[in-house]
């Protein structure tokens, strides 16, 4: 598990947010502060809340509400949700499955966010 850090663009139907993200191979899912997310995009409430795990052992929280935010990293745009974590350490964070769906690359050593540019195409 590792972690980098880069300035994003998040953009949704009410504004636009910049600033830091964390690309964090050891977070499942993406996750956003609740008031970062309000700017943008109204939320969705889940229908049945999910348990996350924290960093802490033995430690959970409930997460009821999620937004679809597009974002822009390095002057390419991607789309993904983003569940609402209140008292969230990072601005943002870029879990797996998202890196896995745009198949971003993490190198560690150079502190680098690779993209594929075959996937800044959208295809049908």
């Amino acid at each position: 598990m590792a972690i980098i850090e880069r300035k994003v663009r998040l953009l949704g139907s009410r504004g636009e947010y910049e600033g830091l993200a964390l690309f964090d191979s050891g977070a499942s899912v993406s996750c956003i502060r609740p008031e970062i997310a309000v700017q943008m995009e109204q939320p969705q409430r889940l229908y049945v809340p999910l348990r996350i795990a924290t960093a802490a052992e033995d430690s959970y929280m409930d997460v009821r509400e999620f937004v679809t935010l597009q974002f822009c990293i390095e002057g390419h745009w991607f789309a993904s949700q983003f569940y609402l974590v209140p008292g969230l350490s990072e601005e943002v964070i870029i879990g797996a499955a998202t890196m896995q769906q745009w198949r971003f690359k993490l190198d560690f050593e150079k502190e680098e966010v690779i993209i594929d540019p075959r996937v800044t195409r959208m295809r049908i």
